[in-house]
């Protein structure tokens, strides 16, 4: 899977609000293609709002939410109508998957949109994905493409993430700064330290290098290793014939199951905190979460919302689908499984967070 981020795209050394570059994209798409030999890649791309500034002639980048909106949905089809041009004079068919968060919190749409990119690949039907920047707000944004492709490496079960970005990958500072930061080949984990090796968001998009490490540990988390490379002509051919260049994130462990998988994606609504025994019960004796361990409820959220499991001290290591809403939890926290009945005057289970719906994320 390649995504393709605005910095990449924007045309260098252009005065004014960013533009797409057009040569560089054709490049891209020559690279593409060459990579297409065996292999259908998907594609996540931005450039629907730098686009959509061209097309509706602004000033600069819109801030305003609406604006933006406005600018995307001016972009999208144009931003489209190149990929397809250019794909198909490639021998290359693509289709438009625009998504949001929503699409992949909710396990019914998650499903549908799987389904969907599963009959393009069966086809070899290149998918070219963005998230929907039209209804997109704060709630069901992404944020950032970075945070989509990650998510969009489990929706198509891909086995390699390419992110292209205006930089030679992950650098020890930032060699903008300084001529003597060197660039960072392999990196084991993302850990705090390597993250704080991160610049600042750039103009032409809302993503920096933060935004790419965050998407390459939870692409490395499920299994995936992810690429860091600079978004030139000719790079994509290199990485794909292992060539060393930019920064390779090495897959933690073996994939794991879709369900698994789909629960890390989810936005929490909430926090339950535990204590030592049931964080054991939970992560060594993989059992579900008990009433019995829970000491502290925070945040609001319903049955069946995602919420954070984490330790007295506030340390997230786990996350859940819970089977009580906040307030019930509340009510039932501390007790024994067989007193819930009494006390809520009924009873869905016998646990806050079942173990099937329970994923151990540190």
């Amino acid at each position: 899977m390649i995504k393709i981020g605005s910095a990449v795209l924007a045309e260098a050394g252009k005065a004014g609000p960013p533009s797409l570059d057009r040569r560089k994209f054709a490049s891209l798409c020559d690279d593409i293609a060459a990579v297409a030999q065996g292999r259908t890649p998907v594609i996540v791309t931005s450039g629907a709002v730098a686009l959509g500034v061209e097309r509706l002639r602004l000033a600069q980048r819109p801030k305003e939410m609406a604006l933006k909106q406005a600018a995307a949905a001016a972009g999208q089809s144009r931003l489209m109508r190149l990929y397809d041009d250019e794909l198909e004079a490639r021998g290359l068919q693509c289709a438009q998957v625009l998504l949001t968060h929503a699409d992949i919190a909710d396990r019914g749409r998650y499903l549908n949109a799987r389904r969907a990119l599963s009959e393009l690949l069966a086809r070899n039907v290149v998918p070219v994905i963005n998230e929907n920047d039209t209804v997109s707000v704060e709630e069901i944004k992404f944020g950032d493409n970075d945070a989509l492709a990650a998510m969009v490496v489990d929706l198509v079960e891909a086995d390699l993430l390419v992110i292209l970005t205006d930089a030679g990958g992950v650098y020890t500072s930032d060699p903008r700064k300084n001529a003597k930061a060197e660039r960072i080949p392999v990196i084991e984990q993302v850990t705090g330290a390597i993250e704080a090796l991160a610049g600042s968001a750039g103009e032409a998009g809302t993503g920096g290098m933060l935004t790419k490490l965050r998407a390459a540990r939870r692409a490395s988390e499920a299994g995936v290793p992810c690429a860091i490379v600079p978004g030139q002509p000719g790079v994509l051919p290199k990485v794909f014939a292992g060539e060393e260049i930019g920064t390779l994130v090495l897959a933690q462990g073996e994939r794991q199951r879709l369900r698994k998988r789909w629960m890390l994606d989810l936005k929490t609504r909430g926090e339950i905190r535990v204590d030592d025994g049931a964080r054991t019960a939970l992560i060594e004796r993989k059992k579900s979460l008990l009433p019995s361990g829970v000491k502290e409820v925070r945040g609001s959220f319903l049955s069946g919302d995602a919420v954070e499991i984490a330790t007295l001290d506030g340390k997230p290591f786990a996350r859940g689908l819970a089977v009580y809403s906040a307030e019930e939890v509340r009510r039932i926290l501390g007790l024994r499984s067989t007193d819930i009945e009494a006390k809520l005057g009924y009873r869905l289970l016998d646990c806050v967070v079942h173990r099937d719906d329970l994923v151990v994320t540190a």
